[in-house]
Order: structure tokens, then C-alpha cells, then sequence
């Protein structure tokens, strides 16, 4: 799975790990937007409440909003094409990043700050998505070699602009997630037979693998700055469940009654906000609250 990858949403090793169940205390908050076929919360939230999200409606793609406390602000940037604008993160100061299509259906990143809107682009390469940014402005993402996204890998770029790109070892292609204040990175990527998230943190690798994941199917979508991972992972009848990493330990989580769930964000009191499919096959947003 991409992260265009969570996209899917609105389109339709070095640590001993133990699962446990998910706790009956938990509140699970169902996040339309008004009107839509379908809606994803792709990332965040932030310390204040805000995260953000996409929608399909008629007429509409996707368009891009965020939500705060019951509120959606669209996120559409001015110059996108017909297919319109993903957001997948904001930061603690408000700043929002994510990808957009233009007229021709090419894939450009962004970043919204201070209401303005820039074009984020990983040079040289034929598409770029951002999906991740620290709160000391350092971007992660994936660009792609090709302009449907099929041949992408994960990159960095620093504060001040430079982009290094990287991949897994073994990795045919991968994506970077989110990247935390203290500098570790979580994405995911594919082998010839399976898919891995991953953690990269001080120039090393680490493979995440939800235990008895089909095909080892599991995908890093977001990181906090404890160190908490969300994401995804697949079963061996193919359903799509969230999880939660937090000290060593997978948690699994499944939206009450959905039949496909996927944790997209989370922030560091451990609200969680994903996307999941009813049984109708509509599509939701959801926040998960300790």
C-alpha cells in the first residue's frame, strides 16, 4: 500500500514485538465532510486538535480541508487541476503539506503556511508527494520516476531545501510517512514479495512487521514525538486493520463494526485519527481518543 498510498481512502528484527487487544475505554468519533462520497483523515492531529483531511464529492475529486473541533477550512491549492488537492499532515504551528494534481494529472508536493501556498518539488523527477513534516521544517515524502506514480522512493529534504533520497535495503520502491522532532522517520516499502513499513533513525533501518501480517503487510502511515507508531497491516483473508506500536508492544485497531480500518496520524496524547470502510462500502474518517 502507498500512501497515495492513503489515498486509497478517498479513492476507494531488532525489537521483540507483543500484541495486545484494543481497550473498551477508547471513543471513536465518525468525520464527514458535509455533502461528500467519502472522506479520509490523512494525518495529524496536532497538540491543539487540528488534522487534516480529503473528500470526494460530486464534481470533486478530492478536495482538501482541515478539520478542528467540528469545523472544515478547505485546502485547495489555487493553481490544481481537476483531480484536485490531498493534504496529509499539519504541524503543531498550523502548517499543512501534501500533493497535488495539476491540469495534466502530474503529482506536485505542497506546503500551506502562513495562508500562503508553495509548490514543492523534488527535482528532476516526474512526480512528488509530501507527507510529512517536522515541527523545525524538514519534509519527507516520495517522489516518483515515472507519472503514475508506480517507480517511487522515499526522500528527506532539509530546512534549507536539500533533498537526499533513500530507500530500505531490498526495497523495489518505498515512501517516507512523517518524520518526529527527533528526527526519525517512518514509511513503508515493497520487496518482491512482500511489504514492510519501516523506522529510519540515526542512518539505520528498522523493519516494522505487525505480527501474523499476511505476506508480512504492514505499513508505517505516522510517528509522534514519543516514539509511537501508527499504520496498517493486512490479515490472511485480506481485511485491512490499524494498529498502534507503543513501547514494544502492537496494539490492533478496527473503527466499531468497519470492514476495513488504517491509522493515519497520531499525536503525542495518543489521539489517533485513520479511515475506515462500512459494510455499504462507504468511505469515513475517524479520531480515535484515549
Amino acid at each position: 500500500m502507498t500512501k497515495g498510498f492513503r489515498l486509497l481512502a478517498v479513492c476507494t528484527v531488532a525489537v521483540a514485538f507483543a500484541t495486545s487487544s484494543i481497550a473498551w475505554a477508547q471513543t471513536y468519533t465518525t468525520v464527514d465532510y458535509p455533502g461528500a462520497d467519502g472522506t479520509s483523515l490523512n494525518g495529524g492531529p496536532n497538540l491543539q486538535g487540528a488534522a487534516v483531511g480529503s473528500y470526494a464529492a460530486p464534481g470533486i475529486a478530492h478536495g482538501g480541508f482541515v478539520y478542528y473541533r467540528g469545523t472544515f477550512t478547505p485546502v485547495d491549492v489555487p493553481w490544481a487541476g481537476p483531480d484536485g488537492t490531498i493534504p496529509f499532515w499539519i504541524t503543531v504551528e498550523g502548517a499543512v503539506v501534501g500533493f497535488y494534481f495539476d491540469s495534466a494529472d502530474v503529482q506536485h508536493g505542497f506546503l500551506l503556511q502562513h495562508g500562503q501556498y508553495t509548490t514543492v518539488d523534488f527535482p528532476g523527477k516526474a512526480g512528488t508527494n509530501i507527507t510529512g513534516m517536522s515541527p523545525f521544517g524538514e519534509m519527507v515524502g516520495a517522489y516518483s520516476n515515472d507519472v503514475d506514480f508506480n517507480d517511487y522512493h522515499s526522500f528527506i529534504r532539509s530546512r534549507t531545501g536539500q533533498f537526499t533520497a533513500f530507500d530500505p535495503p531490498g526495497a523495489l520502491v518505498s515512501f517516507a510517512s512523517t518524520i518526529n522532532p527527533s528526527g526519525a522517520i517512518v514509511g513503508g516499502y515493497s520487496t518482491a514479495t512482500a511489504d514492510h513499513g519501516y523506522l529510519l533513525y540515526k542512518g539505520k533501518f528498522t523493519n516494522i512487521d505487525f505480527p501474523g501480517a499476511a505476506n508480512y503487510g504492514t505499513w508505517c502511515n505516522a510517528n509522534n514525538a514519543e516514539g509511537d507508531i501508527v499504520g496498517a497491516y493486512s490479515d490472511s483473508s485480506g481485511v485491512e486493520h490499524g494498529y498502534l506500536l507503543h513501547n514494544g508492544v502492537f496494539t490492533s485497531i478496527d473503527f466499531p463494526g468497519a470492514v476495513h480500518t488504517s491509522a493515519t496520524g497520531i499525536n503525542p496524547e495518543g489521539t489517533i485519527v485513520g479511515v475506515y470502510r462500512d459494510t455499504a462500502g462507504h468511505i469515513h474518517g475517524f479520531i480515535r481518543t484515549p
